[in-house]
């Protein structure tokens, strides 16, 4: 079992009494075509709060960036969403961050304006009454400053911590994430960066606590990750709330090739919510994250044993084999799977960087290889019978020992395409960049080796721009892409080419982590 996926098992019952019965509740009922968004649950666990953005029935209509919908809970489902109302919602963004310990307070993202349009300027409070939920009041957080045209952020279960994601007076990239801390006298301080082991030069965002207010969860796409944006968790090491452990990558279980947001652990139910764009039309959909019955139930019978155990001694506990302190060296493991029927795959794998390195996967797909931390590697994964895939991998600045990487690999038949993620370009032209050439190549062995495979070339853009001028540019970059593979000895008639301009989007074209997905070239097999 991965080190990051253990942690997370221990976040989730470490203050449950950890044997609560896992309640298996069902989400189908809340997701949409739309975009659904930080999910919160009220402290009796009968209601679910979540924003849905450019719902008709939003105050703002279509244009509205967000409005609070609730779902009760009957029996083990979630009911279809009911608009939360015009106390809660106006024409802004409008989203929950929290409730207080007793469920009688209700904490809202972003100041109320008497224009009708929330302003991402701090927090907001409501109150339960015999109607409903009073009208918000503003509290004013010190030399609060946000840009973003939105807030994020979660406060902590005691009430005494909100933390947030923003654009800044102090922030290092694109939005950074703080915390504002609440004295005993109900006094709110002033925000704090969570510092740069947190916090990249691009974005991070959606941030939460753990209930022990201990954890952080928050999602970032400055780092490696699986998609546009992954989950990652980091241990607070003292009260400054500016030193933290190394963000872990939550793993295959919660992150995906699409784009995971706002995370948040609930102990006593026994799973944790977040939201993901994986087989949801390009918008987030509320995903719930189950541990696994074995692995539940082997972490209950450890605590039950250790009662007095930290949760850093649990975690190593489950340690993996440790690394020598002296060794730069980093574990990678993972799967390698049949991209479409995720079967496992019996597959060669090469690191190659100054020397090469290589593992196999087994009958289960599994590898495991320990790699020289000071390098950047290219990785190529083959298999007979598949469609051989490249990544890059620089772990010469990471702080850490161990590190999964899955791979998906297409099956070769009719029909099958393949993104070939590594050819890249100079900006607005179709020249071809030195470092295409390994990925340009494995197109170049794979074509030899199965000789009788016809395919098409598809260049894509975003859909920034002239519709027409995207469509020649796709185009140019597609011949120059064949002109390499003709060039190094495979025949022109096995090859067609074709560009798309912007009209067949894999991703978000709204923010660029996820645009930048759509530009792009890829391969489909006509012919086998």
């Amino acid at each position: 079992m991965c080190r990051s996926f253990f942690v997370s098992l221990i976040i989730l019952i470490a203050s449950s009494g950890f044997a609560q019965k896992l309640s298996q509740q069902s989400f189908v009922n809340t997701n949409s075509s739309l975009d659904e968004q930080a999910p919160v649950i009220s402290p009796d666990g009968k209601t679910l709060y979540y924003t849905i953005a450019n719902h008709a029935q939003n105050i703002g209509g279509k244009k509205d960036a967000g409005d609070i919908w609730i779902s009760l809970l009957l029996g083990n489902e979630w009911t279809a969403p009911i608009h939360a109302g015009n106390v809660l919602n106006d024409a802004g963004y409008n989203g929950v961050a929290g409730f207080s310990s007793d469920g009688q307070q209700l904490f809202l993202l972003s100041h109320y304006a008497s224009s009708g349009k929330a302003k991402t300027q701090g927090i907001s409070v409501s109150r339960k009454t015999g109607s409903g939920w009073s009208t918000p009041e503003n509290i004013t957080l010190p030399y609060f400053l946000n840009r973003s045209n939105s807030l994020q952020g979660q406060l902590s279960k005691d009430g005494s911590a909100f933390v947030y994601s923003a654009d800044s007076y102090s922030t290092i990239g694109e939005e950074d994430i703080y915390v504002v801390l609440r004295d005993a006298s109900g006094n709110w301080g002033e925000s704090r960066n969570l510092g740069r082991n947190i916090n990249t030069p691009l974005q991070e965002f959606s941030p939460s606590l753990s209930e022990d207010g201990r954890y952080l969860f928050f999602a970032s796409n400055g780092r490696q990750g699986y998609g546009s944006s992954d989950i990652y968790f980091s241990q607070r090491m003292d009260e400054t709330w500016t030193r933290w452990s190394a963000p872990t990558n939550m793993g295959a279980s919660v992150n995906s090739e699409g784009r995971e947001l706002f995370y948040s652990a609930y102990p006593k139910a026994g799973f944790a919510l977040f939201t993901s764009t994986l087989n949801s039309d390009g918008y987030g959909d509320i995903k719930i994250f189950y541990p696994p019955k074995e692995a539940m139930d082997s972490l209950v019978a450890r605590v039950a044993n250790n009662p007095t155990d930290t949760i850093v001694k649990l975690v190593e506990i489950k340690r993996e084999q440790p690394i020598n302190k002296n060794e730069k060296v980093v574990r990678v493991w993972g799967k390698v799977l049949n991209g479409k029927s995720n079967a496992p795959v019996n597959a060669e794998i090469h690191y190659q960087s100054d020397s090469l390195h290589q593992a196999f996967a087994d009958t289960d797909g599994k590898y495991e290889i320990n790699l020289p931390s000071v390098r950047e590697y290219v990785i190529k994964v083959e298999a007979p019978g598949y469609v051989g895939t490249m990544e890059r991998l620089d772990i010469r600045t990471f702080e850490m020992k161990s590190l999964e990487m899955n791979f998906k690999l297409q099956p070769i038949e009719v029909g099958a395409t393949v993104n070939l993620k590594n050819i890249l370009f100079q900006q607005s032209t179709s020249n071809l960049l030195s470092e295409s050439s390994d990925e340009l190549d494995m197109v170049v062995d794979f074509m030899k080796s199965n000789p009788k495979i016809v395919i098409e070339l598809g260049g894509h853009t975003d859909n920034r721009g002239i519709h027409s001028h995207n469509v020649k540019l796709s185009k140019e970059r597609v011949d120059k892409v064949k002109e390499y593979l003709v060039d190094k000895g495979v025949e022109a008639n096995r090859i067609t080419g074709r560009g798309y301009g912007g009209i067949r989007p894999i991703a978000d074209n709204d923010a660029e982590d996820t645009r930048k997905l759509n530009r792009r070239v890829e391969f489909t097999i006509l012919k086998n």
